[in-house]
């Protein structure tokens, strides 16, 4: 699914580019999607070290 999202969103925006007027919004549109996928990343890749501290006692945090 991320390797099609990226392809169409690279022959979309070359296709857009090649007019004499490009339309903004649709280079700038990959941004909301890659915005949501970048933020549920870090989400997962924080999980398993929150669970591991939540796991030590107190007294052996530093």
């Amino acid at each position: 699914m991320a390797v099609l999202f990226t392809v169409l969103a690279i022959v979309v925006t070359v296709i857009v580019l090649t007019q004499e007027v490009p339309a903004t919004w649709v280079y700038l549109s990959p941004l909301v999607p890659l915005t949501v996928q970048w933020v549920t990343g870090l989400y997962l890749f924080a999980v398993p070290y929150r669970r591991r501290r939540d796991r030590e006692p107190a007294a052996t945090r530093s």
